[in-house]
C-alpha cells in the first residue's frame, strides 16, 4: 500500500493554516499544521515528512530562515513558500535561500496543489536520478566501464586479472560498444597507467601512411619525409598501443606488425638500424576476423598474436539493463553543473529502442536532448528517434541541400559533404555508411585515401608560417 505524502504546513494564522489543511486533505495528502518555525523544524525531526508549504513573514523565524535551516537538517525536502507580499526581491530572497518554488496570496487553492505536485515530481526524480548515480557509482566497477548486466560484470572481472599482464588483448563488439573503453580501463588500472596510452585508428589512416604513422621513417625515406619521424611505437613505449579496427589494416602493415610482435623491435621506414620497443598491443575489430582469415584478408599468424586474451562486448540491445545506467552516465557527462533529469516516461523510451549504434548512439541522443529540453527534465518528447536519426532524416537532409545551394557547392562538394555527414552520424562505421549511400565498402575505403592523399598533397605544398 502506498505511503500517503505527508506535507508539513506552517503559518501563524490559524485561519490559514485551518484552510490548507482542509484543501491538502481533500486532495488526498495528509498535513501537518504548525503554528511557527521552531513547531515546524520539531516535526520535520519526528516525521516523514514530503514538502513544507510556509508562510514567509512569521513572528520570530521567517519563511526564509526556516528555509536554510530546513535544508541543514532534512537536504532533500522541497520548501514552498506563500507571502502576501508579492516583490521580487522577496522571491529572489526566496530562490536564493532555496525554496523550491513561491506563491502569493490570495491564491487559487488550485495553484497551492499544482506547485505541490511539481516539488514532489522533481523529488522523486531526484531520488530516482540519485539512485541511478549510486547505481553508476557501485556497477562502475573498472574505470569508466558502466553496466550491471552479466556480460559488463564479466568485462569488469576480465579488466582486474588482466591489467598487468604483458599479453595482448583482442577487443571485439560492434561498432560504438565501448571498445576504446575497454582498452584505456586495461590501461589505466594497470601498473603502466603514468606511461603513454596511444590509440591509433587504422581505418582513418590509409594503408600507404599507416607504416610510417606506426613505425617512424628516416629523412628522405620517400617524397616529402623532410624531417626523420617517430612513429607510433617509438611514442608509446613503455606503455599501451591500442590499434583500433585492426581488421581493416592492410596486407603489408599486418606483416610488419607480426614481426613487431616478435622481435619487439621496430624498424622506421627507410631505416637501416632496428629500434628496440617495450610496448603492450591491444587491438580492437568490429569484423568476424575468423570470416576475414577464411578470405585471405586477414592473417591466421598475426590473428593468433593478437587474440591471446579475448574479450567481447556484447551489443547494447542484449543487454538492455545496460541502457539506464549508461543513459545516467551520459547525462551526467554532457550537463555538466546543469541540473539534468530523465523522466520516468523518457527512461522507459529508451528501454524501447534497439540502438544499433549502441553505447555512442544512445550517447548522441542524450546529448541531443540536453540541448532540445526546455527545462532541466528530459521527457520522451526531447528524444529523437533513433531509426529516424541514423543517417539524418528527411529534414535533416532538405537542410543539407539548402545549406549546400546558399553557398553555391558544386556536386562534387555536395557528395562529399553528404558523405561525411553520413560517417558522423555512423560514428564511423563505414559498413553502415556504405550501406546507406548505397555504395560498395571499396569504393568508401578508395574515396577516403584519395582525400587523405589531396589532404597530405596539400599540407607538403603550403609554405611554412
Amino acid at each position: 500500500m502506498t505511503r500517503s505524502r505527508t506535507i508539513v504546513v506552517v503559518d501563524d494564522d490559524a485561519a490559514m493554516r485551518e484552510m490548507l489543511v482542509s484543501l491538502l486533505e481533500d486532495a488526498g495528502f495528509r498535513a501537518c499544521a504548525c503554528g511557527g518555525a521552531p513547531a515546524a523544524l520539531e516535526q520535520l525531526r519526528e516525521l516523514e515528512a514530503d514538502a513544507v508549504l510556509s508562510d514567509i513573514r512569521m513572528p520570530g523565524m521567517s519563511g526564509i530562515e526556516l528555509v536554510g535551516t530546513i535544508h541543514e537538517i532534512r537536504p532533500s525536502i522541497p520548501v514552498i513558500l506563500m507571502t502576501a507580499f508579492g516583490t521580487i526581491d522577496s522571491a529572489v530572497s526566496a530562490m536564493r535561500a532555496g525554496a523550491f518554488d513561491y506563491i502569493t496570496k490570495p491564491f487559487k487553492k488550485d495553484e497551492v496543489l499544482l506547485a505541490l505536485e511539481r516539488a514532489l515530481e522533481h523529488t522523486a526524480l531526484e531520488e530516482e536520478n540519485q539512485r541511478l548515480r549510486r547505481a553508476v557509482d557501485e556497477t562502475t566497477a573498472v574505470g569508466d566501464l558502466i553496466g550491471a548486466s552479466p556480460a559488463m560484470r564479466d568485462i569488469f572481472a576480465l579488466v582486474r586479472k588482466i591489467a598487468d599482464s604483458r599479453s595482448s588483448v583482442l577487443i571485439t563488439g560492434e561498432s560504438g560498444t565501448g571498445k576504446e573503453v575497454v582498452a584505456r580501463t586495461i590501461h589505466f588500472t594497470s601498473a603502466k597507467r603514468d606511461a603513454p596510452f596511444v590509440p591509433v585508428n587504422c581505418t582513418a589512416i590509409p594503408e600507404g601512411l599507416l607504416e610510417s604513422e606506426l613505425f617512424g621513417h628516416v629523412r628522405g625515406a620517400f617524397t616529402g619525409a623532410h624531417t626523420s619521424k617517430r612513429g607510433l611505437f617509438e611514442v608509446a613505449d613503455g606503455g599501451t598501443l591500442f590499434l583500433d579496427e585492426i581488421g581493416d589494416m592492410g596486407p603489408s602493415v599486418q606483416s610488419k606488425l607480426l614481426r613487431v610482435l616478435q622481435d619487439r623491435e621496430i624498424r622506421p621506414v627507410g631505416g637501416i638500424q632496428p629500434v628496440k620497443v617495450d610496448v603492450r598491443i591491444l587491438a580492437a575489430t568490429n569484423k568476424d576476423l575468423a570470416a576475414e582469415m577464411e578470405a585471405g584478408r586477414f592473417r591466421n599468424d598475426l590473428f593468433y598474436r593478437l587474440n591471446v586474451i579475448p574479450a567481447h562486448i556484447p551489443p547494447l540491445r542484449e543487454r538492455p539493463e545496460d541502457i539506464p545506467l549508461l543513459a545516467e552516465f551520459f547525462l551526467r557527462k554532457h550537463a555538466g553543473e546543469r541540473p539534468a533529469l530523465l523522466s520516468p516516461a523518457a527512461s522507459q523510451k529508451l528501454l524501447r529502442c534497439r540502438f544499433e549504434g549502441n553505447a555512442r548512439e544512445l550517447e548522441n541522443l542524450i546529448e541531443r536532448a540536453l540541448a532540445l529540453a526546455d527545462g532541466p527534465e528530459i521527457g520522451p518528447d526531447d528524444l529523437s528517434d533513433p531509426e529516424q536519426s541514423n543517417g539524418g532524416g528527411a529534414a535533416h537532409g532538405e537542410a543539407l541541400v539548402r545549406a549546400a545551394a546558399q553557398r553555391q557547392l558544386t556536386l562534387r562538394e555536395l557528395e562529399d559533404l553528404y558523405v561525411e555527414e553520413i560517417l558522423r552520424e555512423t560514428g564511423g562505421n563505414k559498413v553502415r555508411a556504405a550501406r546507406i549511400l548505397g555504395i560498395d565498402r571499396r569504393t568508401l575505403y578508395r574515396r577516403r585515401e584519395r582525400e587523405a592523399r589531396a589532404i597530405g598533397a596539400a599540407a607538403e605544398t603550403t609554405p611554412a608560417s
